[in-house]
């Protein structure tokens, strides 16, 4: 098998993880069925400081590596990209090997050096929530989608912040190799194999504050435990051991959110995990998962994301087939 050349960018103030936790995936991938060659490159040889101060050693500097016959090019974020997207070498480099790539790809705020080189210019991509009004300001032709893990637009592929890339990867994987290649990597290295790329950045564990009380604990994981169960105010109460109202009243003072609303988010990225990684009817999930019927699970996708189930399911399937 002819081995793809799989570069991947750094800087100094580049994100560690944006670097390593892709380039594990590639090198377990290639232990298991060979195919992947990588390097990584900086605008010198040598060692790159992290934004973390952990030095990272780049064996290639961009005046002497090769920017022709790059498969699949991986741009990493960082603080410092910043510095990075103003070093006209650095980018002249990422434009001509983006150029002749196969695909590219950017992790985290790496998506200012694609677009710094002019390689996402009209695409739809994503990066870390917390830069994702900087990206659309600067660069208003981008169609920049702050909810995905991480996105495909043809051959540019971009995904969110850190351990994002990892998701990333594995579907670069995947999308060469195969799923059972890509189900061997993740079990090796412990992931999820393949978080759907639509999955949000703004999980129940991200977006909401954390109990800090045991019956609120307890209310909280009952919810998890079966999103799809009785969890009205009164049913919580009594997991709780308080009263409705004083449940009420603590829970939204705990984590940001009254019950009722919690509930939902928890059931709407139960009713996504289950529309992305299964063919169940629609009807059957919105069961499943506590909405009754397939009517409510309409209105309520439609109220947070903006779709319809089925829609969500075609656009998540058309992203992977692409």
């Amino acid at each position: 098998m002819d081995q793809r050349r799989v570069v991947f960018v750094i800087f100094d103030g580049f994100q560690s993880l944006d670097l390593v936790g892709p380039y594990e995936v590639f090198q377990h991938a290639d232990r298991f069925a060979g195919g992947y060659a990588c390097q990584v490159v900086a605008s010198r040889p040598g060692p790159v400081r992290t934004e973390s101060g952990l030095p990272v050693h780049a064996a290639h500097g961009v005046a002497e590596l090769d920017a022709g016959g790059v498969d699949t090019l991986v741009v990493a974020g960082g603080s410092g990209v910043d510095r990075a997207r103003h070093d006209p070498e650095l980018v002249a480099w990422i434009s001509a090997a983006g150029a002749g790539a196969r695909r590219v790809a950017s992790v985290c705020s790496g998506a200012f050096l694609l677009a710094a080189a002019g390689l996402a210019g009209g695409r739809r991509v994503t990066t870390h929530w917390a830069r994702a009004r900087q990206l659309a300001r600067e660069h208003p032709d981008l169609r920049v989608d702050v909810d995905p893990i991480f996105v495909r637009d043809g051959r540019v592929w971009s995904s969110a912040g850190v351990t994002a890339g990892m998701d990333l990867a594995l579907a670069l994987v995947e999308d060469d190799l195969g799923r059972e290649v890509a189900l061997t990597v993740a079990r090796h290295l412990v992931m999820f194999l393949r978080r759907p790329g639509d999955q949000s950045q703004f999980s129940v564990a991200l977006w909401s504050a954390q109990p800090s009380s045991d019956p609120i604990r307890a209310a909280v994981a009952a919810i998890h435990a079966d999103p799809g169960a009785r969890h009205g105010i009164t049913d919580l109460a009594g997991r709780a051991g308080l009263s409705p109202r004083h449940l009420q009243r603590r829970f939204t003072a705990e984590l940001g959110v009254p019950p009722g609303a919690y509930v939902e988010r928890v059931r709407v990225e139960a009713a996504r995990r289950a529309l992305s990684e299964g063919d169940d009817p629609v009807e059957a999930i919105a069961r499943r998962c506590g909405f009754g019927t397939a009517e409510t699970l309409r209105r309520t996708f439609h109220r947070h994301l903006g779709v319809a189930p089925s829609d969500y399911r075609d656009r998540f399937r058309s992203t992977l087939r692409k």
